[in-house]
């Protein structure tokens, strides 16, 4: 089921998540409804406050980055089909000289920055089985890793852009809080919360 991508504005989105256990309700079919709904809006990644929950998980699939020309062989190979689930991950090591990359945000539609990050990230986490695993991830998969992680931490990316760049896109984000926006996917806008 594809669910509505939560906007820009909604205090879910700066809830520190909780973890889970695997008893957690419905959490098959919320780790499902995730992944559809991420692929029906062409994402390459997708957190649980995204979608109305504040609990610590996020699901990865990097497979559209593999089709960008500009990649080596090597790297397009490890971006194609590079799909997981993060549950209860936390951020243990982030490593290298920190590099900019241009992201953007399901929850935050037509805005682009460029944000620094550090190139290695080394990360405890469970897959569905609850199995916890320590790995080690770098260049592009790391970067989608550090964002989707970053929204379970309650922090988005316009908070790593410098203050004059938040002033330039004020505008477009008062605009997402209030509903003026379109997408060609189901979005869900803290002003239309507040209107009820």
């Amino acid at each position: 089921m594809i669910l509505p991508i939560v906007g820009y504005g909604d205090p879910v989105l700066r809830k520190v998540g909780v973890a889970i256990t695997p008893e957690y309700p419905n959490l098959k079919e919320t780790i499902a409804n995730m992944y559809e709904t991420m692929y029906n809006a062409y994402g390459v990644g997708l957190a649980a406050p995204q979608v109305g929950m504040a609990i610590r998980l996020f699901v990865i699939d990097t497979t559209p980055f593999s089709e960008d020309d500009d990649l080596g062989s090597d790297e397009a190979k490890e971006l194609k089909g590079f799909k997981k689930t993060f549950i209860n991950a936390k951020i243990v090591k982030e490593e290298g000289e920190e590099w900019s990359f241009n992201e953007g945000c399901l929850s935050i539609p037509d805005v682009r920055e460029d944000v620094y990050r550090k190139p290695t990230v080394t990360i405890e986490y469970c897959e569905e089985d609850f199995v916890m695993k320590t790995e080690v991830f770098d260049g592009l998969i790391a970067r989608v890793i550090q964002h989707e992680y970053d929204h379970i931490e309650g922090v988005l990316f316009t908070d790593k852009i410098s203050s004059l760049k938040k002033r330039l896109i004020q505008k477009k984000l008062k605009n997402i809080t209030e509903g003026k926006t379109f997408q060609e996917y189901r979005m869900k806008f803290a002003a239309a919360k507040k209107g009820r």
